[in-house]
């Protein structure tokens, strides 16, 4: 009997339809939104659904400890937790790509109670900053994902508060809130080792508290942001020296503000055209529009948020802010307007007790 072949026209509409599944498929992607509750002790995940603009709840899981800092590999496999009470340590769990769900590889000792934790540009090497210990860490990952022993421990300014490293794995940066310093290391990312940068330091205003910091994805410039005078600085990086210059400096604040400054989070969308920053005495998102030549700030103006929004995230797409509030134990999901920064009105969802921090992965 002859085979009978596929008219053209029907194997075109066949090649169509699979082509509409495959975009289907990619477009149907989730996206797992992980918040860590201080005070209850647990991660909440959510499932941030990008069509109705809304965070739907997925698991709540107990890690027995004070959660607070976290990152996520670099594959989206693995999240990492830092527990803040004793015994100090570092939680690592594993993330089910279809479901969002966390479950438990190990837990490692860290040197300290640590307020940041991030991972190097290879994801072998954990660094860890210490506030209350005034120091930074490295511990190393296995190859399963799991955070190992501490390989090096060094003695920063007072009040370490963060730590990361440059995109070339060259530097790593560490803030010293306690010093009004930003400390240079230089990293070899073979042996998991820092070693001090010369020049070690950068000054920054008495008493201004330099908190958080950020580059850019060019890796020109480094936004950093002071805790105790809710200033915004941007600073030019030199890649090959490990540097930093300091080209503009704004403040957080918003108008007519009387109160004790209290700035926490900065965050930069992925398309880089626009950055936010949190201060928790006002409640407010404050956010800039950053020129694509000179790295400089616009000032754009503030958005009333949850009570205490010590941490927030942007998600993959650029398309939504997500904030804590570490006072309204809420969590609110705002759009980005993508040609002006604005966001829009928010929708809400509850938290655990004293939600902290926010990271957001899209599933691999």
């Amino acid at each position: 009997m002859k085979k009978e072949t596929l008219p053209c026209a029907s194997r075109a509409v066949r090649f169509g339809i699979a082509l509409l599944c495959a975009a289907a498929g990619h477009a149907s992607a989730a996206t797992w939104v992980y918040v860590s509750n201080a005070d209850s002790q647990e991660i909440s995940v959510l499932e941030l659904d990008r069509a109705e603009g809304v965070l739907k709840p997925v698991q709540t899981l107990n890690v027995g400890g004070t959660a607070m800092p976290m990152a996520v590999s670099h594959d989206k496999r693995v999240l990492y937790a830092a527990l803040r009470s004793q015994p100090f340590r570092v939680v690592s769990l594993s993330i089910d790509a279809a479901t969002g769900k966390l479950q438990k590889l190990g837990e490692a000792p860290l040197a300290d109670s640590m307020a940041n934790i991030d991972l190097d540009a290879s994801g072998k090497w954990l660094f860890a900053a210490s506030y209350q210990g005034g120091k930074i860490s490295v511990n190393a990952i296995g190859k399963d994902g799991a955070v190992g022993p501490i390989q090096q421990l060094v003695q920063t300014g007072p009040n370490a508060h963060a730590v990361h490293a440059d995109a070339g794995n060259r530097f790593v940066l560490a803030t010293s809130l306690g010093g009004d310093n930003v400390s240079s290391w230089r990293f070899d990312a073979d042996k998991g080792l820092l070693s001090p940068n010369d020049p070690p330091l950068t000054m920054g205003t008495a008493k201004s508290g330099p908190r958080h910091f950020v580059w850019d994805k060019a890796q020109r410039h480094v936004y950093l942001l002071d805790e105790l005078d809710a200033a915004l600085h941007v600073y030019a990086w030199d890649a090959a020296r490990g540097t930093l210059k300091l080209e503009q400096s704004t403040t957080t604040l918003p108008p007519g503000f009387a109160g004790k400054p209290w700035a926490a989070d900065l965050h930069l969308t992925p398309d880089g055209r626009f950055l936010y920053a949190s201060e928790r005495t006002s409640s407010t998102l404050s956010a800039f529009k950053v020129d694509a030549a000179s790295g400089q700030l616009q000032p754009l103006g503030q958005t009333p948020t949850e009570k205490g929004p010590r941490g927030f995230a942007i998600d993959p797409s650029g398309r939504y802010l997500i904030a804590a509030g570490q006072e309204s134990h809420g969590i609110s999901l705002y759009a980005i307007d993508s040609a002006t920064g604005a966001l829009g009105k928010p929708s809400r969802i509850t938290a655990g007790k004293n939600p902290n921090w926010i990271e957001i992965v899209d599933a691999p």
